[in-house]
């Protein structure tokens, strides 16, 4: 009975111990508790990078802080960090800051202007500059009332940054919040976020003579215009003698190209890919079968022949026989026209062209890259 009882004390003592611990936990105040997570708070040194373009379908993007001086990307272990500050006014949403709590809130729709600055002068590639940067767990990222934590792509936790008085959020982060795809072009040390658009009050998605927005900086997106030149020029054609009918900036196969079709006074149609940032000419084709003259069904005098056809389409392209491979070429009847489809390829270039039996005019011309 005696020994019964002492167990009894003894569990009941454990309990009440357990209970006085539960209620002081309980009691630690929210400071008490933020200084704790604080303690996980690591700094590292990380590298800022001035060169490093950022782009948001296609358009080129320059961030500020709230007193208007110029912020630019972070990089770190293999991932690029972005300001919050910047993405939240692309998102079209205020951003608000919590010193209490230590939450940077994204909410509602934004009613003031984005913040402008002076860039600096863009750095030399590959020259980014030592600076200090904390990780903080113990900040929170609230997007619409909503908590957002973040993972890289191996599923591993990562968190805010803070460098100079500005919150960073890694770039797989931010396409995340933003409904976006992310880029990395390292020829160029582009950063390209892209796909579903948030229309702002002051930012639009489209480059220089579609908006008046400036696109600038090594590594940048052409504007529309330049585009259109580097096509009449390809094609030897004068500005004057075009028609345009298409010109649009779009994504393809993973890289940003301009659509330019137009087509001349003299009936000749052409349709060309150009490389959004570089300029170079992707892929073309002319296509002439509805020019004067060239749409007779019969023809006069008799076919040019296969060898002939071959001889001009390799002209064309300023080759030699001994330059190209898997050479195809067919005789063919495409709208009520006899034509030779003459197909060959030189390296990584496929050239297709069509000529008119008859008289040997180049119809239509195709280039294409087969690794673009």
């Amino acid at each position: 009975m005696m020994r019964s009882y002492k167990k009894a004390k003894s569990i009941g003592k454990r309990l009440f111990a357990l209970l006085v611990c539960t209620v002081l936990l309980l009691a630690i105040p929210v400071s008490a508790a933020l200084a704790a997570n604080a303690a996980s708070v690591t700094t590292v040194t990380a590298e800022l990078r001035p060169y490093v373009t950022v782009t948001m379908d296609g358009v080129e993007k320059n961030f500020y802080n709230a007193q208007g001086e110029a912020v630019y990307p972070i990089f770190y272990a293999g991932t690029h960090y972005l300001p919050i500050r910047s993405i939240g006014e692309l998102m079209n949403k205020n951003v608000n800051w919590d010193q209490s709590t230590l939450t940077v809130t994204l909410s509602g729709v934004r009613q003031e202007a984005a913040v402008t600055g002076t860039t600096a002068a863009t750095a030399a590639a590959g020259k980014g500059q030592s600076v200090s940067v904390q990780f903080r767990p113990d900040f929170s990222i609230v997007v619409d009332g909503v908590n957002r934590t973040f993972v890289d792509a191996q599923g591993k936790t990562v968190y805010p940054a803070l460098y100079n008085g500005s919150v960073y959020l890694p770039v797989r982060a931010i396409g995340e919040l933003m409904g976006k795809s992310v880029t990395w072009y390292g020829d160029s040390y582009t950063i390209a976020l892209s796909g579903s658009s948030f229309v702002t009050d002051a930012d639009s998605f489209y480059p220089q003579g579609a908006t008046g927005e400036t696109v600038q900086g090594s590594g940048a997106v052409i504007d529309v215009e330049t585009a259109k030149a580097k096509a009449l020029a390809h094609a030897g054609v004068a500005a004057d003698q075009a028609v345009f009918l298409k010109q649009k900036l779009e994504r393809d196969d993973g890289r940003f190209v301009y659509e330019i079709e137009f087509y001349t006074t003299g009936g000749q149609e052409y349709d060309y890919e150009i490389d959004a940032y570089s300029g170079a000419v992707l892929a073309y084709d002319y296509d002439a079968e509805w020019s004067a003259g060239q749409n007779s069904g019969t023809g006069s005098g008799s076919y040019i022949g296969e060898e002939k056809a071959k001889s001009i389409a390799l002209q064309k392209a300023g080759l030699n026989a001994s330059q190209v491979s898997v050479i195809r070429c067919v005789l063919e009847r495409d709208d009520n026209l006899w034509q030779y489809e003459v197909e060959f390829y030189a390296g990584s270039t496929e050239y297709d062209c069509e000529i008119n039996a008859y008289t040997g005019a180049i119809l239509s011309w195709k280039v294409e890259s087969l690794y673009d």
